[in-house]
């Protein structure tokens, strides 16, 4: 996939971003979209949403966080759980979608799947 070298320097940016949102847990729906993240140095908590076996079981481990960060594909399954988190918990915490909005805007809608951010990593 061809990309700007000022594409790779904006997604750099957008994870120092979410490395500083503080008290926030990243929420993705499985290992290889912690992986691509981690790859791309973000340090901070991440959650896998599979790893619950259901939502309500995610909802309920949820509240101890201030900020939840919803990172998940936006693919059709994406979206569908993206507004079924957002409907159990908006009333408990702050649920952020503006980072899966800015990472649209980023990577100019090519990237549809969260573990796909690997391809952004370069050593230097």
């Amino acid at each position: 996939m061809n990309f700007e070298l000022d594409e790779i320097f904006k997604v750099r940016d957008f994870v120092k971003s979410l490395n500083s949102a503080y008290h926030s847990i990243i929420v993705v729906e499985g290992k290889r979209d912690e992986q691509a993240l981690q790859k791309l140095g973000f340090t901070g908590k991440i959650c896998q949403f599979h790893s619950f076996k259901g939502l309500i079981k995610f909802a309920d481990s949820m509240p101890k966080y201030k900020n939840l960060i919803i990172l998940l594909d936006s693919d059709r399954k994406g979206r569908y759980l993206t507004k079924r988190i957002v409907s159990q918990l908006q009333h408990r915490m702050t649920v952020d979608l503006s980072y899966r909005k800015q990472l649209t805007i980023i990577t100019k809608g090519r990237i549809r799947n969260v573990e796909d951010l690997s391809i952004y990593e370069f050593e230097g």
